[in-house]
């Protein structure tokens, strides 16, 4: 080797890490989160991609001093008026008997018949619409009430005593019971002392949130899905249908889904309309759509949840799947946005330690599991993540969000692009996500608010996110998606031919002769001012390393075929050369692989020479060949070899693999100097030497 190869190989390291600390200083003086390299941003991409009235406020008048007034006046001389009595109203006995012919016991209903047989009073803890009222009106008709009252929940719960004055069974429901509005013991004692006297028998329904403190209460828990279905089916068919029709599969998989027992009881109508032959197995089958719909309909159209519950069952469709805290963390600044739509004036109330998880995953017919959270410092375990039952309620939440709630949507937008410029590579890539499932769903504003806002912001971050979006709305199959690329790619826009260049990186797997030629045609547009002035001062313009991070991609994730192509090129075409080159060497550069701890590129070359077609592994010794004779890349490709072979120390699969490649390569006078140079300098390092550099250095015959 020439004494300037020598004292280049010498410089590199330095030069490499003074220009990337330059870098980073510029970035971070420009207040931006540094630019991720390509390979490690498509790992964050696949690890964390996924499978929306103001209040009238009454108060008493105590005076009024002069004006005008108008409306009602009451005046209260002497004490206050009594309150007026809440009244109840009779239950029709027509209910009570169709229920009974259904209802099915459970062991909540067991536990809740018990203590309200010996107490006069149970109260039933349990989420909304899980059948609570049901249960109490079976309770009481279990312990043969034949007169059945409901209450209005009164103004204060010691006026509720007033209500219970003659025998029958009531029912109370939905009582609010909070911290501010606590349920006493002695207020209890005294009810229960009232229906003694009254010889009658109360249920009560609250939220599993009701502040009961020690307060004694039952966890309802409904039956079985399955025990539901049946008794509404059998009830009509008889028991003999029943084996044939739990049989099917549209049956099973409606099963294996939540549903609330309202959807179970509109099902059994369904299958029974079925058995009659009155409807076909697909109509059947798709009830459970039907029913996530109508579902997603009711929990953004009816005033039950309230708003902040709202916030979190659509930032829930973004995370679902993802850690439950990140989902309620960012849930609160949705809700915020919403709240300043739709009531001005007043600040959104955030209840800091308000929230049970339990209950909101129970609203959203979701579920909590453990698991491990990928992260760029790899696995965490221990994670409780969420998820919806039914897969299909996340995209139909916000297609319903985004079409059907416009009012919504510049509180909704908003929300994700804050999302796009979190740290955090999950929120991130979740904002990219919701944009390419709302793209599904009208793809014209998702570009307007959305994606084109990301692709012509000036942070590159913001630009991944919109080329993440792209990707995702192209494997969606949303049309003109691919045209939009295209015109991106060779477009005038440096901020959109980097975000088409990248998203066309990610769809190589997918479509990679559609992305190499889109790519080789941005290769060929004419440079632009920044390139020109970037190679007058021998520095890598930005636009040849978007194209490189590019084909680096598509070369790690498609392989053989886009590297036979390439080498091609690389003795063809003059302009696809030097990015080429440098893909390939940014490729080089990664230092493991998703399967084991060998670099990808080294393992390939592994693979591809103990295969009977050996043609990949002369296509990767080409452009080694190329890399060492080419005078700007030579001092790097030289860094990388010598990493590879300290590497090898403690895996001797790589050191073989590494044998053979450098046994391709020295068959030319220039790359034997190069090579016996690198392997000597060190074996005879003075800080830490290599026994495979030795090794090396004998098998191929250079010492």
């Amino acid at each position: 080797m020439s004494r300037e190869e020598a004292a280049a190989d010498a410089a590199e390291p330095a030069e490499e890490a003074t220009q990337e600390g330059e870098r980073k200083k510029q970035e971070e003086a420009a207040g931006e989160q540094p630019r991720q390299e390509a390979w490690a941003a498509r790992r964050d991409l696949i690890a964390h991609g996924p499978d929306i009235v103001s209040t009238l406020v009454t108060r008493d008048q105590f005076g009024q001093t002069g004006g005008m007034h108008f409306g009602d006046q009451h005046f209260h001389l002497g004490g206050r008026a009594e309150t007026p009595r809440t009244l109840s109203g009779p239950i029709p006995r027509s209910e009570i008997d169709e229920l009974a012919d259904v209802f099915r016991d459970c062991d909540s209903f067991d536990e809740a018949f018990a203590r309200l047989r010996d107490d006069r009073l149970v109260i039933l803890s349990g989420g909304r619409e899980t059948g609570r009222r049901s249960a109490a009106l079976m309770l009481l008709r279990r312990l043969g009430v034949d007169r059945m009252r409901s209450l209005v929940p009164p103004a204060s719960f010691s006026a509720l005593a007033d209500q219970v004055d003659s025998a029958a069974g009531y029912v109370l429901c939905d009582l609010a019971v909070s911290r501010n509005r606590p349920l006493r013991e002695a207020q209890l004692l005294a009810l229960r002392e009232q229906l003694e006297r009254a010889r009658a028998h109360l249920v009560i329904t609250v939220e599993p949130s009701a502040a009961l403190g020690d307060v004694p209460s039952v966890r309802w828990e409904p039956p079985s899905a399955e025990d539901m279905l049946r008794a509404h089916v059998t009830h009509r068919t008889g028991e003999s249908a029943w084996p044939d029709l739990c049989g099917l599969t549209a049956v099973k998989e409606f099963l294996a889904r939540h549903h609330r027992p309202d959807e179970i009881r509109q099902f059994a109508l369904e299958l029974v309309a079925h058995q009659r032959g009155e409807i076909d197995e697909p109509k059947l089958a798709a009830f459970g759509e039907t029913a996530v719909a109508t579902r997603v309909s009711r929990w953004l159209t009816e005033e039950k949840p309230e708003l902040r519950d709202k916030a979190f069952l659509v930032s829930l469709a973004v995370f679902d799947k993802a850690p439950y805290a990140v989902t309620a963390e960012l849930a609160d600044g949705l809700f915020v946005r919403l709240h300043k739509i739709q009531d001005p004036p007043l600040p959104p109330p955030i209840p800091v330690f308000g929230s049970s998880r339990e209950e909101r995953l129970r609203l959203a017919h979701a579920e909590g599991y453990v698991t491990a959270e990928v992260t760029e410092w790899g696995p965490l375990e221990g994670r409780f993540c969420a998820r919806f039952r039914d897969e299909r309620t996340a995209p139909m939440l916000l297609e319903e969000v985004w079409n059907l709630h416009p009012s919504a949507r510049p509180a909704f937008a908003e929300w994700i692009r804050k999302l796009a410029d979190d740290r955090r590579p999950l929120v991130r890539t979740r904002a990219a996500s919701a944009a390419a499932l709302l793209a599904t769903a009208d793809l014209s504003s998702a570009m307007a608010h959305l994606i084109e806002p990301w692709a012509d912001g000036r942070k590159p971050h913001a630009w991944l996110t919109a080329a993440n979006a792209l990707t995702m709305a192209e494997l969606l199959k949303v049309p003109t998606v691919s045209r939009i690329l295209h015109d991106w790619c060779t477009g005038d826009a440096e901020s959109r031919r980097w975000t088409a260049i990248r998203a066309y990186g990610l769809l190589g797997p997918v479509h990679h002769k559609q992305t190499l030629a889109a790519l080789v045609d941005a290769m060929h547009r004419p440079p632009s001012a920044e390139a020109e002035s970037s190679q007058e001062n021998e520095e890598v313009p930005e636009e040849a390393r978007q194209l490189a991070d590019a084909l680096e991609l598509l070369l790690l994730a498609v392989r053989d075929p886009v590297l036979a192509t390439l080498t091609e090129l690389l003795r063809t075409d003059r302009a696809v050369r030097p990015h080429a080159l440098l893909a390939f060497l940014q490729a080089c550069k990664q230092t493991k692989d998703d399967d084991n701890d060998r670099p990808p590129v080294l393992d390939w070359y592994a693979r591809a020479a103990a295969a009977e077609d050996p043609a990949a592994a002369r296509h990767l010794a080409v452009f080694w060949d190329a890399l060492l004779a080419d005078r700007t890349h030579n001092p790097r490709a030289l860094g990388v070899l010598r990493g590879w072979v300290r590497g090898a120390d403690a895996d001797p699969e790589s050191e073989s693999a590494l044998g053979a490649l450098l046994g391709a390569l020295v068959t030319t006078p220039p790359n034997h100097r190069r090579i016996s140079h690198l392997l000597r300098a060190i074996r005879d390092s003075r800080t830490a030497s290599s026994p495979t550099a030795d090794r090396l250095l004998k098998r191929l015959s250079l010492d």
